[in-house]
Formats: C-alpha cells, structure tokens, sequence
C-alpha cells in the first residue's frame, strides 16, 4: 500500500499527531520542502524560502514538545506567508521592485501570533504588485497555463499543491475568496477588525482584511483562533474574549441553515458552466434556500468600493508613487493617479453610505438566513497568466466587513475547480465556518 506523504496531511491531523508523537514536524516540514522542490519550478509560489531556516525553526519545535514545555495549537505546523506581511527573520517586497531588499525589524501582529502558537513560518508567498491586478510569477496547480487569482496568488496555489497546509493572505476587494476558489482550496476572509493588520502593507483602511488559506473548514477555525484579537497597532481591533472558531464551527447547527441567493447585478456575466453548478447547488438544497433580490440601496456599492480603494491607495502608496512612479505597474499607477483626484466631498459621501446598508444586511440574517450563497468569481481560473480574473463577486461583502467564506465544491466544464461562497452576517464569523461546514456534509 502507498504510504501517504505528510505533506498531504490537512494542518488539524497534522497538528494532531506531532502532539501524539506519531509525526515530527521535522518530518512534516522535510515533506513540505520535498514537495516544493518537486512543485516550485512550474507552480512559483514563493518568493522567499530558506529552506534550512524552515528546518532549524521545526527541529526547535520538536525539542519544545519533548522538552514538556507547553506548546501551542499550531505548534510545528508549517505556514505560508504573502509578501506583504512583515516578518522580521525575512525580505517583505510586498511585489514591487521599489521595496526590493526590504527586510522589516519586526514581525506583522499575525506572524507574531503565528509564532506564539508554535507555527513554522516556512516563507513568503508570491503577491501580486502592492496586492493589486499586476500579476506575479505564480501559476494555477490545477493547469499552469490558468492563472492563480489574485492578489494572494502565491498562498493559495501553495495550498492547493500540498506545498503548505495553512497560508495567510489579504483582501481589499477579492483578493482571498477568487485564489481560493480558482485554485480549490478552502478561505476564509473575516469580518472587518477581527483579525489585526499591524505590519501588512495598508491599501485601504476601510476595505483591507487579512485572509486565511486551509483544506478545510476544521483547519480554517484552528488557524483563526489563533490570530484574532486586539492589537493597538490597528486602531479598528478592540479588545475582545477568543472567539471559539473550533467550538463553533464542529458542533451541529440547532436547525438546518438558510440560505438566501443573492445573484447580485452582476449574474449575467458568469460563465454558463457556472450558472448551471450553481442552479443544480440550489436545486439540491432545496427548500433551505430562496433567491433573494439585493437591496436596491446596495446597488451603487461597486461605484463605493472603487471611490475608497483609489483614494485610500492612493494617499497610502504615495511614498512609492513620490519615490519611483516610473517603476510602477501602468495599471497601479493608474489607479494611484485617478485616487489622487478624488474629490473629499465624495469619499466621506459613500463612507457616510455604508452604514444603513450594512444594516439592511443585518435585518435580513436577523429575520431569516444563516448565510448568503453566491458566487465567488465569474467561473473557473480564466486561461492566461496576463490578469489575475475579475473581484467583481467579492467587492460588496468587503466593502461591508462581512465574513465570507470559499468552499471548493464543484467542477467547471473544464475540469477546473469552481468554488461556492458564503457571506455571513458581520462579527458572527463562528456560525458562518459553522453553516459552511453543514453545507459542505450536504453536498458531499
């Protein structure tokens, strides 16, 4: 019988028997780093790994345990890290060559809290140009000549090539859910605040959030336990008791979940494979879900995002505009120079617009649904490596701050993966991995 690599393990088996003493996490990470070498030169995920570093980091993990030290829930676990969030003991480019070299003093908030739960930073994963469209070198694991997603493109094909099994990322617009859905793997992209971005690159106050990358619900509620929480360093955290994501997200829900349908203005732009996945996803479900029309107040929100992310970018990326405009993408400097013409009358209109929509949302998860179903993307990883797809599914919920959540459940015509996402009502994040998972047993 074929014996199964480590490397293939999800990170709550994994974690589960380096405590046991059945798996090292030398062991592990010598698996991981054996599949890299095998993966790396067609996948490009990563754009910093030292691999002895990755080792000596893991044999220190081993001699905790054995030592009786307590350790944490992730202790000897490898973790993939997009190169926009600081980590002290290695480069942080955030894509861009104006940052080439840049090596941080101290860790990102996430990476510290990576470090206290005993996780093995294995390196740095490939982002696209300051976390915008400008594609890296990454490719789709699933058929090199797709492209990955974006912006988190490099944390999302690691997971999926069974290079890591955990990976962090970030999204402003989609840049979590569409990696994860067009390399088949499970995300998680929480509600605003929860997860502290102190030491990630900032585009946007409003809209960014720091994103998970797993096999699976189990291991998406273990790795969020671990890092949220309050931090002073992003003055949109406040203090808070843990949120029991493994709790939450294992136990039965009291009833059967709700879903509402929401196929937003955008539905007559996806893909007819899609559409059809997704009428088949519905049919089955049944009567535990109903199509439900957006809020016309919503309607306007893409417009929203757009005014935010271009003023908001622009005003936080002007030390690099200022410094080497030339050496910037003509896209991103695009976008920079439409951010620096913004009028303040109309960014504080739609951050004044927010609010009452937000709450409209709310009224409807209170009234009836446990989750929002929708699509992630337009349909499966689109063919090329020039662009990283359309975010055009994900604008809203993060705009918002809600949690939405990546479930790789389905097939495209082509054979690629075609993710489901849900959206959860803001600061309910446990029960969203909670109907996440139902929904998952049910369309097994």
């Amino acid at each position: 019988m074929e014996t199964v690599s480590p490397a293939a393990l999800a990170a709550t088996a994994a974690a589960k028997s380096i405590r046991e003493g059945l798996l090292t996490s030398e062991e592990l990470v010598s698996a991981c780093l054996e599949r890299i070498r095998a993966s790396e030169p067609t996948v490009q995920a990563w754009t910093f790994l030292d691999e002895e570093h990755a080792l000596a980091q893991a044999r220190a993990a081993d001699e905790s345990r054995r030592s009786g030290e307590p350790v944490g829930a992730l202790n000897g676990i490898p973790v993939g890290i997009k190169d926009i969030i600081d980590t002290a003991d290695m480069p942080t480019e955030n894509g861009t060559v104006l940052h080439k070299g840049r090596t941080p003093r101290r860790d990102a908030a996430v990476v510290a809290s990576l470090r206290a739960a005993g996780a093995v930073i294995m390196g740095k994963t490939v982002t696209t140009e300051c976390a915008y469209f400008t594609p890296g070198k990454t490719r789709n694991p699933h058929n090199p000549e797709h492209t990955p997603g974006g912006s988190s493109s490099g944390s999302a094909a690691a997971v999926a090539a069974h290079m890591v099994p955990l990976a962090l990322g970030s999204q402003t617009a989609g840049s979590v859910i569409r990696p994860a859905a067009f390399c088949g793997v499970h995300a998680f992209k929480p509600s605003h605040g929860l997860i502290p971005r102190t030491g990630v690159l900032q585009l946007s106050r409003t809209l960014d959030h720091v994103g998970l990358f797993a096999r699976g619900i189990d291991d998406l509620a273990l790795l969020a336990e671990q890092l949220t929480g309050y931090d002073a360093g992003d003055p949109d955290t406040h203090p808070r008791a843990r949120v029991p994501f493994q709790a939450v997200a294992t136990e039965e829900p009291p009833i059967e979940p709700m879903f509402a349908f929401i196929k937003t203005p955008h539905w007559e732009r996806v893909d007819a494979d899609a559409k059809e996945a997704y009428g088949e996803l519905v049919e089955a479900l049944g009567d535990r879900v109903e199509e439900v029309e957006l809020f016309p107040s919503a309607a306007a929100a893409w417009d929203w995002q757009r005014t935010i992310m271009e003023a908001e970018m622009a005003a936080n990326l002007e030390p690099l505009y200022l410094a080497g405009k030339e050496k910037l993408s003509e896209r991103l400097r695009g976008l920079m120079e439409r951010g620096r013409e913004t009028r303040a009358i109309d960014y504080q209109r739609v951050l004044r617009s927010l609010p009452a929509v937000a709450e409209s949302f709310d009224e409807l998860f209170t009234e009836r649904y446990d989750a929002i179903l929708t699509a992630p993307a337009l349909g499966t990883a689109p063919k090329g490596l020039g662009a990283t797809g359309d975010p055009v599914f994900c604008v809203l919920w993060t705009l918002l701050g809600m949690p939405a959540v990546t479930l790789p459940l389905m097939q495209g015509a082509n054979g690629m993966p075609l993710g489901v996402q849900l959206v959860g009502r803001r600061n309910f994040d446990a029960r969203l991995l909670r109907t996440a998972r139902w929904l998952e047993s049910k369309a097994a």
